[in-house]
């Protein structure tokens, strides 16, 4: 039964109540007017029913109005994330945090005569690099970089560095690079072989824990640091090393060529622990440890070095040189080696010249004193094939003057590099090292050749 029909039960009933109470009293024309009345009550309730189920099923299927939502709070620091081959987090009030990281995995080959008997020969392959970390900023213009390198089964430390930033002015405190050349400074992800000049690993060149502060003036940077030892050699308090390094840098663009100039000092007191000195290096690849250049241990108190470098990008090409000569100060030994006795403290040198060419309508990337990396104009996925680069280098390492025989090397390389998208690459790389005074005999024979072809898949983020 509906409302109207209860409704009109009610009012029936109320209206009756007094008709039946007094039904004796009335005249029939009474009781006729009676009818007509309720009769009339009927029609009315009816009307009223009919509307009230219009009203009803009008409203069962109108919409739902929504409660109204409390009025939003701006959030003027909400984070704000982007997407450099990792998530970025940044905050306005200068908060940011991105991880980082890499993987390098190499391929080797190297051959060299017959006469030479080594392990180390042949094919070989290893992760060259499995870095994780993070970097971001500060309030205040701090910034902090932390990565951790887990190749060759070995836990270590590559750079934890506190920054500061103002107005053109860096200063870095912590485990980094020293201001050494241009090659060394690029880092491993933009570097056009698998592995750097020969003379950067040959001389030492490491991160070592210090202070160094960069000022930017214009078209010239200029550097200068004091480091201790490594993080690996820190672990001991037997190496008490300090060292002194500067290097100057002239970086201009005249259009669309950009020039860059260079040059570097370094000296390093061994401290009174650390009282000797190797130089060597291996094949032009890494996988392998056989060193077919070497100088015997030297007994020396310190190191002076020197180096210049020059740069060129233009379009689609690039050229680059360096120079680096290394002086390490002997001490008087008792030693009968003639090796290690010379008449003077020998210098070594090494340094480089290089070419290269995009086949793609690309160039190299260039940053703060060093190359960076190369973002294809069109990668892959977006229509195109990515950026192809071929390369070619002259190196030269000597490490033979004043009674000391280390061996000479030159190598003649060539590379051919595709880069897919931004934070992907993969690498050949053939080297033809031509030995004298080799530190591995090939039978009685020290001047021969030896060749090494390496590949390299990259991922970085």
């Amino acid at each position: 039964m509906t409302r109207a029909a209860h409704y009109l039960a009610a009012v029936s009933a109320i209206a009756l109540m007094p008709m039946q109470a007094h039904a004796q009293d009335m005249s029939a024309e009474e009781a006729a007017e009676m009818r007509a009345q309720i009769s009339e009550l009927k029609a009315q309730v009816e009307a009223l029913e009919t509307r009230l189920n219009t009203q009803e099923a009008a409203q069962a299927g109108a919409p739902i109005a929504p409660a109204p939502a409390p009025a939003a709070v701006a959030d003027e620091n909400k984070p704000a994330i982007n997407f450099k081959g990792a998530p970025e987090i940044k905050t306005k009030d200068g908060w940011s945090f991105k991880p980082r990281g890499r993987i390098q995995y190499d391929a080797v080959h190297v051959s060299a005569p017959d006469a030479v008997n080594d392990s180390g020969l042949g094919f070989s392959n290893e992760l060259r690099r499995i870095r994780l970390g993070a970097q971001g900023s500060m309030p205040g213009g701090f910034g902090y970089k932390f990565e951790v390198d887990f190749a060759d089964n070995d836990i270590a430390v590559a750079d934890a560095i506190l920054t500061y930033k103002n107005d053109g002015t860096t200063v870095s405190i912590g485990h980094h690079n020293n201001l050494q050349s241009l090659e060394e400074l690029t880092s491993s992800l933009h570097i056009s072989f698998l592995e750097r000049a020969a003379f950067t690993d040959a001389f030492g060149f490491e991160r070592r824990a210090g202070v160094s502060v960069s000022q930017k003036a214009g078209d010239f940077i200029l550097s200068g640091g004091v480091f201790t030892a490594s993080i690996d050699d820190l672990t001991s308090d037997e190496d008490d090393s300090i060292g002194l390094d500067g290097r100057i840098v002239y970086a201009r663009k005249f259009g669309d060529t950009r020039v860059h100039l260079g040059g570097s000092a370094h000296w390093r007191d061994l401290g009174d622990n650390v009282q000797s000195v190797r130089y060597r290096q291996r094949p032009a690849v890494h996988a392998t440890d056989t060193r077919f250049i070497a100088t015997p241990r030297l007994p020396a108190s310190s190191e002076t070095s020197f180096g210049l470098e020059a740069a060129v990008i233009a379009g689609r090409l690039h050229a680059v040189g360096e120079a680096h000569w290394m002086q390490p100060d002997l001490i008087a030994s008792t030693t009968a080696d003639p090796n290690v006795l010379g008449a003077a403290d020998p210098t070594f040198f090494g340094g480089y010249v290089e070419a290269g060419i995009f086949l793609t309508d690309d160039t190299r990337g260039y940053k703060s004193g060093k190359f960076d990396r190369t973002k294809p104009s069109s990668a892959v996925g977006e229509g195109g094939i990515g950026a192809v680069q071929f390369n070619v280098r002259y190196d030269r390492l000597d490490l033979n003057d004043n009674g000391i025989t280390g061996g000479t090397q030159d190598g003649y390389s060539a590379s051919l590099i595709w880069t897919p998208i931004d934070y992907i690459r993969f690498m050949l790389n053939y080297n033809h090292l031509v030995y004298g005074d080799a530190a591995i005999a090939a039978g009685t024979d020290r001047d021969y050749s030896v060749d090494s072809v390496g590949v390299r898949a990259q991922v970085d983020f």
